[in-house]
């Protein structure tokens, strides 16, 4: 898509999505939050938990999209999630039991 735009533009377009930072810098500045506060869900270990983990933020990895439990346990794997679960459900789940 960058390429397209570019190619149609002839001007490099700014990035504001993963993993540009700037997406996580205006969250940070706007809601007055620190990254340590941030924790980023989603299905993919090379975009998701790699931008969580390129902008010092907690991951969660949530195994009912893309990645499977077989590719995140893989010895070939090396972008590691702080959290994983099933699905977002069984996560609100277990947070729920320990509170």
């Amino acid at each position: 898509m960058v390429g397209a735009i570019k190619g149609c533009t002839g001007q490099e377009p700014t990035v504001v999505g993963k993993p540009s930072p700037l997406m996580i810098d205006y969250i940070v500045e706007k809601y007055d939050v620190s990254r340590d506060e941030v924790c980023m869900v989603g299905d993919r270990l090379d975009t998701d938990v790699l931008f969580g983990k390129n902008n010092g933020l907690a991951s969660l990895l949530v195994l009912s999209g893309v990645t499977t439990e077989e590719k995140l346990m893989s010895p070939e794997n090396k972008i590691q999630p702080d959290f994983y679960t099933e699905t977002i459900a069984k996560f609100l789940d277990s947070k729920a039991e320990l509170n």
